[in-house]
């Protein structure tokens, strides 16, 4: 999975409103100073957000934007579809969507797994938990496996 620029600056400014106290209002500015976020980038982001109701925002010299429901019902899968659309696509195409020939006809169930794999750590992952820096046990049973943290050269 690629993580675009674009998902990771929504990911982590919808953790940094999940971190204000009292999810109380934070300003677009401080969000792009805490994160290192461009501004108008972010803007951007911040609306793709309220228009998925997955924030909302106040005007005014004492506004700002915070989340429309508690950190802890939001996943990082709800903050990637409202940017970037559904997860696993194949080619533009939900993984059921494609159809595959011959020899490459199982290919379609490798695409339906990656999605479910996907699914199972950014459906399960809230912006609470990544906030209080309590992952599920599961996620961070991922990371202690050995090779997880080994990087793999492309074949050539």
């Amino acid at each position: 999975m690629r993580v675009s620029a674009k998902v990771d600056y929504a990911v982590r400014a919808a953790v940094e409103l999940a971190a204000a106290p009292d999810g109380g209002l934070v300003k677009a500015q401080a969000i792009s100073d805490a994160q290192t976020i461009p501004l108008k980038f972010l803007e951007n982001i911040l609306q793709q957000l309220r228009q998925a109701d997955l924030v909302e925002s106040t005007r005014g010299p004492h506004g700002g934007h915070r989340l429309s429901r508690p950190a802890k019902e939001i996943t990082l899968a709800d903050v990637i579809r409202a940017v970037d659309g559904p997860l696993g696509v194949v080619a533009g195409h939900r993984p059921e969507d494609v159809d595959y020939a011959g020899s490459a006809k199982p290919l379609l169930d490798v695409w339906i797994a990656v999605r479910a794999s996907l699914r199972d750590v950014l459906e399960h992952v809230t912006l609470e938990q990544v906030a209080e820096g309590k992952l599920p046990r599961e996620v961070s049973a991922l990371t202690k496996q050995p090779d997880a943290w080994t990087r793999r050269a492309a074949a050539r």
